[in-house]
């Protein structure tokens, strides 16, 4: 009789150590989970939106399958920002987004400073080739917060489905004197093509860029305001460093006579183009905004979006991704040091 008392006690034991073993690995395996903040851990300073409208202000050990995710490419974690080409977006947008917003707010005169080591993974392949804002995302911003709430910088990136390679460019968009009506966006090339290069029709692409970036191909960009100024710096493994300068204190473009022929040619022909206020954005409050905020919807770009479903979408080309393995967000600093 006490020998079976001491199995039982003993297979009981067992079953308990087995127990324990797979509570234990169970959360083992959830103290494995990897989230955005565990890859770029600046995530403190942003709250997100995402592409089907979830708002999250505290993003620290925070993730959504689909939208916002840790993925790794064999050698490298990766933050994925991913978003359909209809969803849920903001007030003042009908286009959808996956992306960061900065909690601090700022003036051009005391300024920030935003950098980001990314790839582009995905841009929708449906849409007009005649219109601007088809196959792009935008993977970076200074957005304004006050008055017209216009936007001083949006860092795109843009493929056709055509092409093999894409372009990367930068659009300012003016701080519009009287009414926003005559608002406009001027673009500049980095790699490739700049916003004003479309097709000749909806359905007939222009020539490759020979010097355009492919989806995957990495590339960083630093943002830097200091004093007023906007500094860009544009670095590739296998293209040329590009540096620009703009003044978001004193406009370029507030007369007629200075407004440039590209927005002239995209834009008069459909309605006015107003000048820009002369002090451009001075004293007005900004932040900065990262990740991937979709150009392509079924409004402006006639893209396909499947009635709004996004699984949908996901499966037929109709969304964006954008990776990004590094970023930073904080002081301005002085260029020339």
């Amino acid at each position: 009789m006490k020998k079976y008392v001491i199995a039982i006690i003993f297979l009981l034991g067992m079953i308990a150590c087995k127990s324990n073993a797979k509570i234990s690995s169970d959360s083992s395996a959830q103290n494995q989970i990897k989230y955005p903040s565990d890859v770029i851990p600046f995530m403190e300073k942003w709250k997100i939106l995402l592409g089907d409208g979830t708002y999250k202000d505290s993003l620290v050990n925070y993730q959504k399958e689909d939208f916002f995710y840790v993925e790794n490419d064999g050698k490298t974690d990766w933050v994925v920002y991913k978003t359909p080409n209809s969803g849920i977006t903001s007030r003042t947008s009908s286009n959808t987004r996956t992306e960061l917003g900065e909690k601090k707010h700022w003036i051009p005169e005391v300024g920030g400073k935003l950098t980001g080591t990314l790839k582009v993974q995905h841009v929708s392949t449906t849409g007009h080739a005649d219109i601007s804002s088809s196959y792009a995302v935008v993977v970076g911003q200074i957005h304004s917060g006050e008055g017209h709430e216009n936007e001083p910088l949006k860092i795109y990136y843009k493929k056709f489905p055509g092409h093999t390679k894409g372009s990367v460019f930068w659009n300012y968009e003016i701080n519009t004197l009287g009414d926003n009506s005559g608002r406009w966006d001027f673009s500049t090339a980095v790699w490739g093509y700049d916003f004003s290069v479309v097709g000749t029709d909806a359905t007939t692409e222009p020539e490759e860029p020979k010097d355009g970036i492919e989806l995957g191909e990495e590339f960083t960009y630093e943002v830097n305001v200091y004093k007023g100024m906007m500094y860009l710096t544009f670095t590739s493994e296998n293209h040329p460093t590009v540096k620009f300068a703009k003044n978001l204190l004193k406009s370029d473009f507030s007369t007629k006579a200075d407004i440039p022929q590209q927005v002239i040619k995209r834009y008069a022909t459909k309605r006015i183009v107003s000048e820009e206020r002369p002090n451009a954005y001075a004293g007005e409050i900004n932040y900065f905004k990262q990740g991937a905020y979709n150009q392509a919807n079924g409004k402006s770009t006639k893209s396909e979006i499947y009635n709004g479903d996004i699984s949908k979408q996901y499966q037929n080309g109709s969304y964006a991704e954008v990776w990004f393995k590094g970023a930073t967000v904080g002081e301005s600093t002085n260029p020339n040091q």
